[in-house]
């Protein structure tokens, strides 16, 4: 008699997990619906390069299931489920908002379309994923999963993705880093560090949760959260503009400005993302 009344609840929920997502896709990666660098780049990115962020994103949607999805899941298969069901949240959102602002329309070529929606989905499936936490998820619930050092460290690496993916494909990000100096870039990873730490263990901000163990020293805690996170944002960071094709006719050092720019908002996501998720 029992067994209905439970059904039709747990569908319930799924289906407010569902409305929530749609709305995370939206709220979370609207910057990028409308902006212009990403319509271009769903135009003319490399396909393979396409494809590797698009199939980068499947391990990236499981971590996040298995956290902060749609539901409470109990295994990896469910996780991988909820993984492409916030994928295709991330294609239904992207695909119908550039359709509203006639980002696409018809007449054009399929392969510009799938391009352009393609590359917009995995920022709407995050979104999608992240609104379950912001939106309807028990804190506590999220706070007995995320315990683990690894654990920390894969939130740092989806907010520095988030923000990365925000940025990394416009124009200012390159003409930042070809107005910085030498002197400009080690102030700037200065500033980064000491933001980053400031921001997750000394400022206090409403709802922070991170606290310095009793014991264990400053500089312990530096180097193996704010330094780490920071090598993490910046590995995002080279990754998101290889990715985007802003190493591509590039040298060295131009890269890594590029690199430090882009790692000061994914730096800042990542410590974000400590005390958000």
């Amino acid at each position: 008699m029992t067994a209905q009344p439970i059904g039709r609840s747990e569908d319930s929920r799924f289906r407010v997990g569902l409305a929530r997502a749609f709305g995370g896709a939206i709220l979370f990666s609207l910057p990028m619906f409308m902006t212009m660098e990403m319509w271009w780049l769903g135009f003319h990115m490399d396909r393979l390069r396409l494809a590797v962020f698009l199939a980068s994103g499947i391990p990236l949607l499981v971590g996040l299931s298995h956290y902060i999805g749609f539901e409470r899941t109990f295994g990896w298969v469910n996780d991988l489920v909820d993984a492409f069901v916030a994928y295709a949240v991330g294609f239904v959102a992207a695909g119908g908002i550039m359709l509203l602002f006639s980002v696409i329309e018809p007449g054009m070529s399929v392969h510009e379309i799938v391009g352009k929606v393609s590359v917009q989905a995995l920022p709407g499936a995050i979104g999608a994923m992240l609104a379950q936490n912001q939106m309807g998820q028990n804190d506590e619930q999220v706070e007995e999963r995320v315990r683990s050092y690894a654990s920390k460290l894969f939130i740092m690496l989806v907010g520095s993705l988030f923000l990365a993916f925000n940025i990394a494909p416009t124009e200012e990000m390159v003409l930042i880093s070809y107005q910085m100096t030498t002197v400009h870039a080690l102030i700037l990873a200065l500033l980064t560090l000491a933001l980053m730490h400031a921001f997750t263990y000394a400022v206090g901000f409403s709802g922070q949760q991170e606290r310095r163990p009793e014991g264990v020293p400053f500089w312990s805690v530096f180097i193996r959260y704010t330094m780490t996170g920071y090598a993490v944002a910046l590995l995002v960071s080279l990754i998101a503009l290889w990715l985007f094709g802003r190493t591509d006719g590039t040298g060295l050092e131009e890269t890594a400005m590029a690199m430090l720019v882009l790692g000061f908002p994914a730096a800042m996501g990542a410590a974000a993302a400590r005390l958000i998720l």
